[in-house]
């Protein structure tokens, strides 16, 4: 029999194609999402993927009696996948209590149906933001380096899940927990049939990137050329979408068969390269054949100078490693980008 998989936040980015991984490997999976930076035809899109069409319930999981209902209707889940959240680090600066009520309270609404409903565990996004900006000698940085104080609401809304979820643990909770730190997805869906779509203007650097080379956006903004990095712009540790959503399969999996060898267990979900903004553009023109149009624009509030992750531990322990190269990820991207203004989405 399979075995049933939550999933919330599953119409957005990562969690359309964690679910599509996740029906792959088997699982039936009951999404849960409140549409708020996401659209329910992206359902369309899994289903076509995988054959398989994932059952959806729209609902905020900042609603407990609506997110109870979930449980009620799909008795047998046996893990869960918490993507929900409000996630970007410049608007979490302006709204700073949105982010603290959606973050925090989304989490301890599961926390708490979960051992009311048997789940046995759970698989948290984090971020390598609880990181903050790692001493050089952290870097690259690995599970064991110390949780600075983060430099956004948004990077400590997740440092403060974490302690949530320990700290829930610890009381005697009857379930497990992995913690995945991503560094920073980006790509889409080989097939083109899922991928990225930002509400309103891209928070994030690939859709504002994509926008921009495909004429919606006039110009992309490199924030800061000034940092202590070699080209002087910010360094980051990109992975292919594709392969994140891998490691929550090979996360699950550990899970639900008893595996994990702490009841807590934190894992960092990256390339293992750090790559520059302005090296990201270049590698994108290269790939792609489009010539950006992007301007220096001054430094931004939040953002960290250079981070990249230590891998070893995921890929030891979980069997997972990132096998797909930054020209994969920017010409999945690419392609996406060109769907959607194929298919007059924008």
């Amino acid at each position: 029999m399979k075995k049933t998989i939550l999933v919330t936040g599953g119409t957005g980015f990562i969690g359309s194609h964690t679910t599509v991984e996740l029906q792959t490997a088997g699982y039936d999976v009951v999404i849960v999402d409140n549409l708020s930076n996401s659209k329910a035809d992206v359902i369309d899109g899994i289903a076509k993927i995988t054959g398989v069409r994932p059952a959806f319930e729209q609902v905020d999981c900042c609603d407990y009696a609506a997110l109870e209902g979930v449980f009620q209707k799909y008795p047998g889940i046996e893990g869960i996948i918490h993507f929900a959240a409000s996630k970007a680090v410049g608007e979490s600066v302006e709204k700073p209590l949105m982010y603290y009520r959606n973050n925090l309270t989304s989490l301890i609404n599961i926390l708490e149906l979960m051992p009311k409903y048997n789940v046995k565990g759970i698989i948290f996004s984090s971020s390598c933001t609880v990181y903050g900006q790692p001493d050089p000698e952290w870097l690259p940085v690995s599970e064991a380096a110390p949780i600075k104080k983060a430099e956004s609401p948004y990077g400590n809304t997740k440092q403060v899940n974490e302690e949530i979820i320990q700290d829930f643990v610890k009381s005697g909770a009857n379930i497990s927990a992995i913690i995945l730190r991503y560094f920073n997805p980006i790509g889409a869906h080989p097939t083109a049939l899922i991928g990225e779509v930002p509400n309103g203007a891209p928070a994030n650097l690939i859709p504002y990137l994509t926008q921009t080379a495909i004429g919606i956006r006039e110009q992309l903004a490199v924030f800061g050329d000034d940092y202590n990095t070699p080209d002087g712009s910010c360094i980051r540790d990109f992975i292919y979408v594709v392969d994140l959503a891998k490691a929550h399969v090979a996360a699950m999996a550990r899970i639900v068969e008893g595996k994990n060898a702490e009841p807590v267990e934190v894992f960092n979900v990256g390339t293992g390269n750090g790559v520059s903004v302005f090296e990201l553009i270049n590698t994108f023109e290269k790939c792609t054949g489009v010539k950006l149009n992007y301007k220096v624009a001054p430094r931004r509030a939040g953002d960290i100078e250079k981070v990249w992750g230590n891998v070893d531990k995921a890929n030891q322990v979980l069997g997972w490693k990132a096998v797909h190269t930054l020209e994969d990820s920017l010409t999945t991207a690419w392609k996406w980008q060109q769907k959607l203004r194929e298919d007059g989405i924008m």
